[in-house]
């Protein structure tokens, strides 16, 4: 069973790429006392994720902070070099790339996917969305094909 709005994001320990190199960050830390919007990607560097879903947050991270939201953090099962690499390559300066390695935060959400037909392994994250604050799911908008329920603009109108 997946995370539902009302339920606290659970404790991991996951990785962001710092100017040093990887750092671990823990879901406490990110969530912790303040309001964030998280997104969730099948794989960095994928059309849909890379044409679409990531872009549509980039080009409205300032509204979206400007509704009153501390972070935007992006996950994807990808190490972390492939977070940073592709933050880098897609202008996200002004959100945190979350690298979910080992599927362990989308494992942990209830929230993971067989990509396997895709050749892309067993254990991938589904494509979502959520408001999360002060580490409790306000809203969560889990997309089955397409990308508008957890698109940027659905995300803003629900703020």
């Amino acid at each position: 069973m997946s995370i539902q709005a009302g339920d606290k994001i659970p404790s991991v320990t996951l990785q962001v790429m710092g100017a040093e190199g990887p750092q671990e960050v823990t879901t406490d830390e990110l969530f912790a006392g303040k309001k964030v919007v998280m997104l969730a990607v099948p794989g960095a560097f994928t059309p849909g994720c890379s044409m679409t879903h990531l872009p549509g947050f980039v080009v409205n991270a300032d509204n979206i902070k400007a509704k009153g939201v501390d972070e935007i953090v992006c996950t994807s099962v990808n190490d972390v070099f492939v977070m940073g690499a592709w933050g880098k390559d897609q202008n996200a300066e002004h959100i945190t790339m979350l690298a979910d390695g080992n599927g362990e935060l989308a494992e942990a959400l209830g929230l993971i996917m067989d990509a396997s037909g895709f050749k892309m392994g067993p254990l991938r994250s589904k494509r979502y969305a959520m408001i999360v604050n002060d580490g409790v799911v306000e809203l969560l908008n889990v997309d089955t094909k397409g990308i508008d329920k957890s698109s940027a603009e659905t995300i803003l109108a629900a703020l």
